[in-house]
């Protein structure tokens, strides 16, 4: 059995405050593995240590207070943590800067405290967002785990970017979120979609009230909401089966919808002109059932 076990914890900055805001999110982080100390994996919202205000007030400052090359002083602490609590941690995204843009990244860190991932946004949220956005689909393996896929808040939007990186291989999919107002009920509903028609994990973590609407979740391969938020601060705990994704990839959704596998079959008999005209071709996986 590949079991991955995660907390999600749906949490709130310290506004413009980048190193109390940073204190806060490590005792967070030490709480959750004392409180579940066989978790793997710790994932935080969308901006956190970027200390961003509530939503509402003026924050001129939003795009560049925090912002760095990777890695940067804020990375080796985070590398510092992941080591000393032996997780891998995705603590939302950062603020990282090269060759005067501005992007918003999402690293994920090892339990040896290396950074072996970064995935820089490829949606901002426009025209509020006006960070430069990223340009590749970024995924990362947890040896004797399975596959992990990046995205962050409005990319979930974009069914693009799910269906690339299940595509990829990925049969989670961590998405940091930072979400005020009240479309999130559509970013859940997106959310269970896109685990749906991509028979893969999603967890979506939101900040939490004040600086967010909270509602965080975890959605299972077939779509099903396993643990839901509510708007305050608080962890998710969640033990995801990664066999249950090849499971339901190969008997189908509820037992019937099998997606990947007639795309497979039908691949050469349609082609996809939004994609250039190309053919279908299968993630990895599909060849190996």
């Amino acid at each position: 059995m590949r079991v991955l076990s995660i907390a999600a914890i749906q949490t709130r900055s310290v506004p413009y405050d980048v190193e109390a805001t940073w204190q806060r999110f490590a005792h967070q982080a030490e709480c959750a593995k004392d409180a579940g100390p066989d978790v793997d994996i710790i994932v935080a919202p969308e901006l956190l240590l970027s200390a961003p205000g509530e939503f509402l007030q003026p924050d001129p400052a939003a795009d560049t207070r925090s912002a760095a090359p990777i890695p940067s002083d804020l990375t080796a602490r985070i590398c510092q943590l992941a080591r000393r609590l032996g997780v891998w941690l995705v603590p939302g995204s950062l603020l990282e800067e090269e060759n005067g843009n501005v992007y918003n990244t999402a690293i994920a860190v090892s339990p040896e405290g290396e950074i072996v991932a970064r995935y820089r946004k490829l949606f901002p949220w426009r025209p509020f967002e006006t960070t430069t956005p990223g340009d590749s689909f970024v995924t990362f393996d947890i040896p004797g785990k399975g596959r992990v896929g990046l995205a962050i808040c409005f990319d979930g939007s974009f069914p693009e970017v799910s269906r690339q990186l299940a595509w990829l291989g990925a049969e989670v999919i961590i998405q940091p979120t930072l979400t005020t107002t009240r479309d999130r009920e559509m970013e859940v509903v997106m959310s269970r979609a896109n685990a749906f028609v991509n028979q893969v994990y999603v967890v979506n973590v939101n900040g939490a009230d004040p600086c967010g609407v909270g509602e965080s979740v975890i959605v299972d391969p077939e779509g099903t909401i396993m643990q839901q938020a509510r708007g305050g601060e608080e962890i998710l705990y969640g033990v995801l089966d990664l066999d249950r994704v090849s499971l339901v990839r190969r008997y189908g959704t509820f037992g019937i919808n099998r997606q990947w596998s007639q795309l497979h079959d039908q691949q050469g008999l349609v082609s996809f002109p939004m994609f250039g005209g190309a053919s279908f071709v299968p993630p990895e996986w599909s060849s190996r059932q």
